[in-house]
């Protein structure tokens, strides 16, 4: 692979967001239609590789990267976005695997561009607490393990190649003694439970999918028994909450652009004059917004120094990015509508699909009020869980 910088990357998922994304981000919306051509353009980008150790054949980028791609993507379509990062988590889970010939097939052809994959955490039984999975693997009669679980909100269900699934471990006496898995999705017994028809993030396919007695080789199996917990905090959460933050980064930034273009546009035509130019309370309420957008930048550039260079805080940023992105997102497209008025409440704007795709990063796990707990408890000294 040829080498790759920050900005290069950053081109390349601008290029496609403009090309690809924006022109069908309202369809896809619409339709709650999965966009196969984002994914394989991010593929022929080798953004699909992004993370990926450059001698595994991807880009060797970090979380810089990962956030700057994400945003540029969200600004465009947050479908697509969250359908890129939930690839990079999984593909980080399966690199962070101890070797062997199957694995290292699979990360190739991640790095190439011909495979996507994603989380399947999330259960009914459990809920929000993603960490906790209610299935249970079984010791199979040969190698290897049997998998039956009910799967929630798991995106990209149905169009990825592979699935990063938990359950617990075939000893565990404990809700975190958990162990992931990939799971290829020709799996015998894997299948998607029903459509996805959310009110926001409607694009990224984020459906239920059942696990019927699947068998799982033992070159699968991606942690150590009751290693999947340690995971799940140290390489999927830190990932995951930077690019939540970087999507509702995005959409704050989207919702920016669509309401600057609509005060400098839409005229009071008997006084000749903009709205922007005419109301000093919309000019305000603009200011307000890009201030809102320019302080969750300065917090998410601050987390992603602490990955960059872990030290004591770096968990505590970790928790604090997606919790005060969640809201800055609802806070700022909320603005966007009440500052466009009639025209964004009859979707002449685009400002309302950002509007309901930001109340997505409140709800999804760990949710707002989950991370203030684990706040409150990191500032007391109170262990997590």
């Amino acid at each position: 692979m040829v080498n790759v910088s920050l900005h290069d990357a950053l081109d390349s998922a601008r290029d496609i967001a403009a090309r690809v994304l924006t022109p069908e981000a309202a369809e896809h919306d619409k339709a709650a239609r999965f966009s196969t051509t984002a994914v394989r353009e991010l593929g022929s980008a080798g953004l699909l590789g992004l993370t990926l150790p450059r001698e595994t054949g991807g880009l060797g980028l970090g979380p810089r990267a990962f956030a700057g791609v994400t945003a540029a993507l969200a600004e465009a379509d947050a479908s697509a976005a969250m359908v890129y990062v939930m690839h990079v988590l999984g593909a980080a889970t399966i690199a962070a695997a101890s070797p062997n010939d199957r694995l290292r097939g699979v990360i190739a052809d991640i790095a190439g561009g011909r495979h996507l994959t994603t989380l399947a955490f999330s259960e009914v039984g459990s809920r929000s607490h993603f960490w906790a999975p209610v299935s249970k693997a079984v010791n199979g009669n040969g190698a290897g393990v049997v998998i039956s679980a009910k799967k929630s909100f798991v995106t990209s269900a149905g169009h990825a190649d592979s699935y990063v699934v938990s359950a617990l471990a075939p000893n565990a006496e404990g809700p975190t003694d958990s162990t992931l898995y990939l799971v290829p999705a020709k799996t015998a017994g894997l299948s998607v439970a029903g459509p996805w028809d959310g009110m926001g993030l409607r694009a990224n396919a984020s459906a239920p999918m059942t696990l019927q007695s699947c068998e799982v080789a033992p070159e699968l199996q991606l942690t150590t028994d009751g290693a999947g917990f340690k995971t799940m905090l140290e390489v999927v959460l830190p990932l995951f909450n930077l690019g939540s933050a970087a999507v509702a980064l995005g959409l704050c930034r989207a919702c920016l652009t669509a309401t600057a273009s609509h005060l400098k546009t839409s005229k009071f035509e008997h006084l000749g004059v903009t709205l922007g130019e005419a109301l000093p309370n919309l000019r305000a309420q603009l200011a307000q917004m890009q201030i809102s957008t320019d302080s969750l930048a300065a917090l998410v550039d601050d987390g992603i120094g602490h990955l960059e260079k872990p030290d004591d805080l770096t968990m505590l940023r970790v928790l604090e990015m997606k919790a005060a992105a969640g809201e800055t997102a609802i806070a700022v497209t909320s603005m966007a509508m009440r500052t466009c008025g009639g025209a964004a409440f009859s979707r002449q704007t685009g400002v309302d699909r950002f509007f309901r795709d930001a109340h997505a990063g409140s709800v999804m796990a760990p949710t707002t009020d989950v991370l203030r707990e684990f706040i409150g408890k990191a500032l007391l000294g109170i262990p997590l869980f």
